[in-house]
């Protein structure tokens, strides 16, 4: 199957941000010719989106890892409007939003974790009637982007240890450095795979 490639990067003339675009690869008909892939910056406009998203991706991700009680104390603790709020203008969390021919269909976040130019991936989710199809790695992409710009030299993330992601996460370059389990409260428990991408050029996909 082909993949989506980094293609365009164009600027919004409104707000002054990026936006990535991806153009669908010649092979492997991944989507229709005439549909395109954007990758874009979020703002607060789009906490209703994200949210809305993590509806529908959540169960299904992790409804074979989770209890049902867990994933939805997760998924308000983490999704709730006010929460995403803090994470975008407090805790300085990059969104970018995924869009298929105008329509949202996933979304990362990213920031900086130290002074030393560790970045972390803290989240990457695609709407699961769309997986496998190359938006994931289009994302990643578009993060590294933004990223490698600030000077980044590595690239963390959390997965959770029973999560199938992981060898997505380890085919893209990402190797596991060590175990970590997270009290979220209520008795709750993130048990995770901390994952690490160098960012040294040679390394990079």
């Amino acid at each position: 199957m082909g993949n989506i490639f980094f293609e365009i990067l164009l600027k919004d003339k409104a707000s002054g941000k990026n936006i990535f675009l991806f153009l669908p690869a010649s092979e492997g008909k991944l989507f229709n010719m005439e549909q395109e892939v954007a990758i874009r910056h979020a703002d607060l406009d789009d906490i209703n989106t994200i949210g809305f998203l993590a509806q529908q991706i959540w169960p299904q991700a992790y409804g074979s890892i989770l209890s049902a009680r867990q994933l939805e104390y997760m998924l308000h603790l983490i999704y709730n409007p006010t929460a995403l709020k803090d994470q975008m203008l407090k805790q300085h969390h990059t969104f970018l939003v995924a869009e298929l021919d105008d329509e949202p269909v996933g979304f990362a976040s990213f920031s900086k974790i130290d002074t030393s130019g560790v970045y972390k991936l803290h989240k990457l989710y695609v709407r699961t009637d769309i997986q496998g199809k190359g938006l994931g790695r289009a994302l990643i992409t578009a993060v590294l982007e933004e990223i490698r710009a600030r000077g980044a030299r590595a690239l963390h993330l959390n997965v959770n240890r029973h999560n199938k992601a992981k060898d997505f996460y380890e085919k893209f370059g990402f190797r596991v450095i060590r175990e970590e389990d997270i009290d979220i409260g209520s008795g709750y428990f993130m048990n995770d795979y901390v994952m690490e991408m160098k960012l040294e050029p040679e390394l990079i996909p």
